[in-house]
């Protein structure tokens, strides 16, 4: 029965990467069939209340070559980073799994579309490299959750019927608030019960000794699965850091996440969540090769790899910081606020902002930031240490009363 399932699975696509990489559990639609939503007008849907931004999207357009410059620059500048946090991640997860999985049953790597699909690319390439000290049985898949609307349950439910007897962890890349951990708290709520028979496939951290996956004893706690890259907002069981530097990868939107546009919901009823495949940037899209790139650096890492403390509980370390900003900037609705450098740059290219906060005038990592402000005559705040651990946070333009 479990191959079934694994046969059906197979006829998703896996973008522009390669099909060993991932496979993607979305609803691939036509981007002439989406309408395309001008950042204003869709600002404006979004804080009156009217459509929720899952309804919608603003079709990508080609990086400028400025966007494409620091892109190049910041690879350059994060490679080495990158590919050791990726050796470090990897030889984490054989530490903690490899008693618990094998052939017949994998490690299943989840990746969160779309910012989690590098990196949940990059962890299955290390996992399977036959050359490397932390080999693990594990596949990887992509599949959409939204904020306010969740995990898509269709997706979760296909890999459970298909990997029954298997760990799953979460995989993004960073943490802005920590409201996508809130929400992968909420859509896995429902499993939180130790009898529940998907209980060990999400709460295996929760779980004790070497053999507990298959009985399922538990703590006091339900420790949600997820890794990220980098954790500034304190919430994940597993982090290469806490702290907010500029990813290569979160500079681009679709060109480096295998031409897959941000998720649109779907009711559960019917199906899947949507997406569309950008084929129109196929000539720009760096997916593959920015993934080759941190892959062939972590092959020739000199450092051997180390072990990365996990947590049994968010720490939500910039909790206070948020909450001042609010109130500082008289907003009440949270999602206004976009911190870390790689929210904040996707967050003026996709939205309408106010202004930027910096923590350092010139920092480096802030460059595109800083040209795109000046290009669009966005107001910049430098605020030292006050918004430490986050180098950058954009602030959403409030367009009515109740935003």
């Amino acid at each position: 029965m479990t191959n079934l399932y694994i046969q059906k699975l197979e006829k998703y696509g896996s973008g522009s990467y390669l099909a060993s990489d991932v496979t993607v559990l979305l609803d691939i639609v036509d981007k002439d069939a989406v309408a395309n939503v001008p950042v204003s007008q869709k600002e404006a849907l979004i804080q009156s209340g009217q459509r929720h931004y899952s309804d919608m999207l603003t079709l990508e357009a080609a990086p400028t070559a400025m966007h494409e410059q620091l892109y190049s620059q910041a690879l350059t500048q994060g490679t080495t980073r990158t590919a050791t946090d990726i050796a470090n991640l990897a030889y984490t997860l054989h530490n903690t799994f490899e008693q618990a999985v094998n052939a017949e049953r994998p490690l299943v790597l989840v990746s969160l579309v779309r910012a989690g699909l590098p990196i949940g690319v990059l962890l299955q390439r290390a996992l399977t490299d036959i050359d490397s000290s932390y080999t693990l049985p594990c596949v990887h898949y992509g599949i959409s959750i939204i904020r306010d609307r969740g995990l898509d349950p269709v997706a979760l439910q296909m890999l459970l019927d298909a990997y029954p007897n298997s760990p799953i962890v979460f995989v993004d890349g960073w943490t802005g608030k920590g409201a996508i951990y809130q929400e992968l708290a909420r859509s896995l709520e429902a499993f939180s019960d130790p009898s529940h028979a998907h209980f060990a496939n999400i709460f295996h951290q929760s779980t004790f000794g070497q053999d507990t996956f298959d009985q399922g004893t538990v703590n006091n706690t339900t420790v949600i699965p997820l890794l990220t890259l980098a954790d500034p907002a304190g919430v994940a069981w597993l982090s290469a850091s806490e702290e907010d530097w500029l990813i290569p990868s979160g500079l681009l939107n679709s060109t480096v996440s295998g031409l897959i546009s941000r998720s649109l919901y779907t009711e559960p009823q019917s199906g899947l969540h949507r997406s569309v495949f950008y084929d129109n940037l196929v000539a720009v899209d760096h997916s593959l090769a920015f993934i080759n790139h941190i892959d062939a650096a972590r092959r020739s890492l000199s450092t051997p790899p180390q072990c990365l403390p996990t947590y049994q509980q968010p720490r939500y370390q910039t909790a206070e910081l948020i909450n001042k900003l609010a109130a500082d900037y008289a907003i009440t609705n949270r999602n206004r606020i976009k911190p870390t450098i790689a929210e904040a740059t996707r967050a003026i290219l996709r939205r309408d902002p106010e202004r930027i906060l910096l923590a350092t005038a010139e920092h480096p990592d802030t460059v595109l930031l800083r040209h795109l402000c000046a290009q669009r005559n966005i107001n910049i705040s430098v605020l030292g240490d006050k918004i430490l651990p986050y180098q950058a946070i954009t602030l959403i333009k409030q367009r009515s009363k109740d935003s």
